[in-house]
């Protein structure tokens, strides 16, 4: 996101279609929240659980960075950590946590694209970036 605002382009140490799960941190802290003030009693896992937000690949990043910055170029230049990223998992499972204390991310990958761009572009705009 910051070289998408300052310089309008970036090279991706990944492959453009892979794909790795991600949540941004507005939903994690609203998550670690929730579950501090989950009802005990239906919680059968305790502090046990998976988190998820969405899945996504740089592809797709790009294509919703576009939305808002059509000249935003991204180079895809697959390095060491792209063998680390394929022994990832694409997916969380995240079902108890959705099932016992009501988990549901708010952001999705253009509500997050969305969020950071504008909240970053504040900051560059005032010199902060």
């Amino acid at each position: 996101f910051y070289e998408a605002i300052k310089h309008k382009r970036y090279t991706c140490f990944l492959r453009e279609d892979t794909v790795l799960p991600m949540m941004y941190m507005p939903d994690c802290i609203r998550a670690t929240i929730m579950l501090m003030e989950a009802d005990l009693s239906r919680l059968k896992h305790h502090a046990d659980f998976n988190l998820a937000a969405m899945s996504f690949c740089p592809a797709e990043l790009v294509a919703e960075i576009k939305e808002h910055i059509p000249e935003f170029v991204c180079e895809y230049k697959p390095d060491f950590r792209q063998e680390i990223a394929d022994s990832w998992p694409r997916t969380i499972d995240d079902s108890a946590a959705r099932e016992e204390w009501g988990w549901e991310p708010q952001y999705d990958l253009a509500a997050m694209t969305a969020d950071m761009l504008e909240k970053l572009g504040r900051k560059y705009a005032e010199g902060r970036l």
